[in-house]
This record gives C-alpha cells, sequence and structure tokens, in this order.
C-alpha cells in the first residue's frame, strides 16, 4: 500500500515548532548593515526589534509570513496560543515602527528579495478572514509596506534590468510575490509599475538556457521563476504560447536537469543547502504553472509529476536537525504544499 505524499497540515506541527525557535533565536546572524562610522555598531535585536532571528533579516521575516499562513490555514494544528503570543509581540505598531525607518534610512537594504517577503507578510495579515488580532496586525505592517512600496517604485524606475540568477537578486522571484502582495494590499501604482515593467523585461524573452540549470548554490530556478512571474501576465492560451518559445522542450519532458530533483552534496554548507530549497521553490512555481496552463496542455501533466518528485526530495531536507537549511526552508516547504 502507498502511503500518501504529506499535506501542509500534515507537517504544521513541526513547521511552526522550527519557526517560533528560529525567529526568536538571535545568533549566529548574518547582519547586513552597512556601517556608517565606528560607533554604528548594534546588535540585531536592537536594530530590528521584529525580524532579528533565524539568521538573517529576510529569512526572519518569511518565517513570520509561514507563522501566519500556519495560524490562519491550519489553526488546529499548532500551539496557536503561542504562535499568537510571539507575533503579537513582533508584529506590534512599535517595533513595526523601528523596521519602517530602518527601511526607509537604508534604501538599499534587502533589494529586492527582503522586500518582497515584507509585502507578502503584510499581504498575508490583510487578505480578507474572520481573524480580528491578524487584521490588526496588518494595519501594523502598513507603514513598513508602504516604505517597501516606494522603494520598489523608484528602483523600478531607474533598474537598468533584471537579475537573472538563481538566488536573492532573481528579479522575477521578487517580482511575482510583490504583484501578488500589491493586489491584496490595494496598491494600484505599484501593480502597474511591476506590471509594466514584468511585461517589457520578460515577455519577449524566448529560448530560456534552463539546461544550464542548476547552478551549485541555486535555491530558485531562473526559467521558472521567470515563467512563474509571466503566467501572472498572461492568461491560459497566451501563457501556452509563450511557453512554446520560451521552454520550447517542454512539452518532451526536456531539459531534464530542469525536471529532475537535485541533490545537494552536504547540508551543513548553507550555500549548498540552498538545493534542498530549489527542489521546493521548482514545485511551488511548476504546479502554479501548471495550474495556469489548459488541462489538455502536455505540459500540464509533466509538470504536475516533475513537482511532486520535487516536492518528495525538497521535504527530506526538513528531517535533518541543521540550522544552515531549518532557517528557511519550512517557507518554501510551505509554498510547495500549497501551491
Amino acid at each position: 500500500m502507498t502511503s500518501r505524499p504529506p499535506t501542509l497540515a500534515d507537517l504544521a506541527p513541526r513547521l511552526a515548532e522550527t519557526a517560533l525557535a528560529n525567529v526568536t533565536r538571535e545568533f549566529p546572524n548574518a547582519v547586513a548593515h552597512v556601517l556608517q562610522g565606528s560607533d554604528d555598531v548594534a546588535r540585531p535585536r536592537l536594530l530590528h526589534p521584529s525580524f532579528y532571528g533565524a539568521y538573517d533579516w529576510h529569512s526572519a521575516v518569511h518565517m513570520h509570513w509561514l507563522l501566519v499562513t500556519l495560524l490562519r490555514e491550519h489553526p488546529d494544528r499548532i500551539d496557536a496560543p503561542r504562535v499568537r503570543t510571539l507575533l503579537r509581540t513582533h508584529l506590534a505598531p512599535d517595533p513595526l515602527g523601528v523596521e519602517a525607518a530602518y527601511l526607509r534610512a537604508y534604501p538599499g537594504f534587502e533589494r529586492p528579495y527582503g522586500w518582497a517577503w515584507l509585502l507578502a507578510l503584510a499581504a498575508a495579515c490583510a487578505e480578507p478572514h474572520l481573524d480580528v488580532e491578524i487584521s490588526a496586525w496588518g494595519r501594523a505592517l502598513r507603514p513598513a509596506a508602504d516604505v517597501v512600496a516606494g522603494l520598489l517604485l523608484t528602483w523600478l524606475a531607474s533598474a537598468a534590468g533584471p537579475v537573472r540568477d538563481g538566488a536573492h537578486g532573481n528579479t522575477a522571484f521578487a517580482l511575482g510575490l510583490t504583484l501578488d502582495a500589491a493586489r491584496v494590499l490595494d496598491l494600484p501604482d505599484l501593480t502597474n509599475a511591476v506590471t509594466a515593467t514584468a511585461t517589457r523585461w520578460f515577455v519577449a524573452d524566448r529560448a530560456a538556457p534552463a539546461g544550464w540549470e542548476p547552478s551549485g548554490e541555486d535555491f530558485l530556478s531562473p526559467s521558472l521563476s521567470e515563467a512563474d512571474l509571466v503566467r501572472r501576465l498572461l492568461g491560459g492560451s497566451e501563457l501556452s504560447v509563450w511557453l512554446d518559445g520560451f521552454l520550447p522542450g517542454l512539452g518532451d519532458g526536456e531539459p531534464r536537469s530542469l525536471l529532475e530533483p537535485v541533490a545537494p552534496p552536504d547540508r551543513t554548507d548553507g550555500r549548498a543547502g540552498h538545493l534542498d530549497g530549489l527542489n521546493l521553490s521548482r514545485a511551488a512555481a511548476m504546479r502554479s504553472i501548471a495550474r495556469a496552463l489548459p488541462a489538455a496542455d502536455p505540459r500540464h501533466e509533466i509538470l504536475l509529476s516533475s513537482a511532486g518528485l520535487h516536492v518528495t526530495a525538497g521535504l527530506r531536507a526538513l528531517c535533518v536537525d541543521e540550522y544552515a537549511s531549518n532557517h528557511w526552508l519550512g517557507t518554501f516547504a510551505a509554498m510547495a504544499l500549497s501551491a
């Protein structure tokens, strides 16, 4: 008898416990603070009273997104009172005011990956629901979200072009998260700017070099991140035509290097461990792209089948007690299982 694959509900208790431990763990910490002088030194908790844990700022932000997501979708599967107590402290107006001021003072900080996750967190708290407390966290997050929206508008107006790597700098992944969040947060100027920029930068692309993937430290697929962004811009039939030109071998199961899961050689190496996240982010993108395609499109089943293999491979890392991976990987597991 074959056991069914795990669901987000199945993994919710473990993911919540890991996230709770991580977002309150101040050290080790990869501080990305640009020193302005010899006296401009402070511990992470003082610089970022909301997002000081989970090794780095962006991981802290998206692990809070994970906690909010689990609280909304599976409150009966987690220690909801403990999660609420933590979020009540971290997502309060005063500490978030410090975060907003920091983002305003350091306009290049966490661009674009951390920016996108801050907007995603704000959107998770602002989406229609009946939880009064989560809505209050959304209101407290709004000033920081508005700062990020302004920074994004300025950046998009002057950026020379997209970054097409497989890590934090990837423009397509960040713009996809941003577009989803901007629509929820009712930010029409940002929605229009992202849509126009993404269309200009990506819709004309053809013959992505997907056979070169992955690089040795990727946690995102450049080609799938781009396709996942474009599916937010084009309808089903238009997306099918675009994929014909962008990933021309996909209907024949090529390139295999894109459709087969990868195995990190050493999970104690944080960058090599990115490959576990790659399996999960690929799965999330494949499932979202497949859902946007007509059901009769042969790539629909190819993508769903490959996504299942990637999820199975990626979830194995959750069983490894290694902080280099578990300070961030749970978020990508939730994305893959929710897609």
